[in-house]
């Protein structure tokens, strides 16, 4: 049975592997991806107090993460936190391992002050955008992005 807690630094070696998850059709690989620079963004991301990551493991076996961000606080909707990465085992899909991650990003979000929970998801990722319409969100946008 997978528990969600907050990652430590003994996890990030899985992490950067679980990464791979992402990376997976219909996902890509980021051509600048290195595992090193993953690792120490990782440390950085766990040790900051306006960022969080999350882990589902059954034992010392990761099967699923998620990382959150306190972001702008809106003049309009207050502090908004963000959801940058949630990913799940494919071999662990469809057992509840997503669903608790998010539920625990939500948690998490609150706990920290924000209003809104957000996240940005590939027009490509029809398989997450069904899961995520199932955890009835309050709001749907598109969103537009342009590397610098």
């Amino acid at each position: 049975m997978s528990n969600v807690r907050a990652a430590t630094a003994a996890d990030i070696p899985q992490l950067v592997d679980a990464y791979s998850w992402l990376f997976d059709p219909p996902g890509a690989k980021p051509g600048d991806w290195d595992p090193a620079v993953a690792a120490d963004r990782l440390e950085r991301t766990l040790a900051s107090p306006l960022s969080g990551v999350l882990v589902a493991a059954d034992g010392d076996q990761l099967q699923g993460f998620c990382t959150t961000y306190l972001d702008l606080e809106s003049v309009r909707f207050g502090q908004r936190c963000w959801v940058e990465d949630l990913a799940v085992d494919p071999g662990q899909r469809s057992n509840g391992i997503g669903a608790a991650l998010l539920t625990a990003a939500r948690e998490w979000a609150a706990a920290n002050g924000a209003t809104h929970l957000e996240l940005d998801s590939s027009t490509a990722r029809t398989d997450a955008h069904r899961f995520y319409n199932r955890h009835n969100p309050t709001s749907h946008s598109l969103n537009f992005g342009w590397q610098a």
